[in-house]
């Protein structure tokens, strides 16, 4: 069985080819649904196959079932943990409330690792998730982009019946307490 190549080396390869400005276009396209999942998986799909390094993305049967589309908004987010460009932050705001959890996760994810402000208000609401990680993922989202007004949010974490929620709320209020250099509590 063949190893899988990491995100990171496929995205980096799809700019090698293409050029990141045509794989940032092309992954805006697919989260923001200007791609539909219909042409993701007919005339786009070497797009696809280029953002996730598979010819089969998924591994499902054609038809793909139509429910099974919000994965293509997964990885056209994931791609933005390793490309970046200013104007994507649009994208993100439009999808910041997905109804896929997994893309919601993603746009957290972001936020954390780019610090993006704009979009920590639009994230509050998956402090209150059903899945731990959604809400871990919100949390360091919040820790690392929020503001003074945003650790009231986090608080009730501490709370939280799962440790690594718990654990990420620790850090996430100490690196805001950092961050802004002000008191918290």
């Amino acid at each position: 069985m063949a190893e899988r190549e990491h995100p990171c080396e496929v995205i980096e390869a799809a700019c090698a080819q293409y050029g990141e400005d045509v794989v940032i276009d092309w992954c805006v396209a697919f989260l923001t649904g200007e791609i539909s999942g219909e042409d993701a998986y007919g005339p786009d799909l070497p797009k696809l196959v280029a953002l996730t390094g598979s010819a089969n993305p998924g591994g499902w049967a054609a038809p793909v079932d139509p429910v099974n589309f919000y994965w293509i908004r997964v990885w056209a987010a994931r791609a933005f943990l390793y490309i970046w460009r200013d104007d994507v932050v649009s994208a993100l705001l439009s999808v910041v409330d997905d109804p896929a959890w997994r893309v919601r996760e993603h746009v957290a994810r972001i936020t954390a690792q780019r610090e993006l402000g704009q979009l920590v208000d639009g994230l509050l609401p998956m402090l209150d998730h059903e899945l731990p990680r959604v809400r871990a993922a919100a949390v360091r989202a919040v820790g690392a982009a929020g503001e003074y007004e945003h650790a009231e949010a986090l608080k009730p974490l501490r709370d939280d019946p799962d440790n690594a929620v718990r654990a990420a709320v620790d850090r996430a209020l100490d690196r805001l307490a950092k961050r802004l250099d002000r008191e918290l509590d």
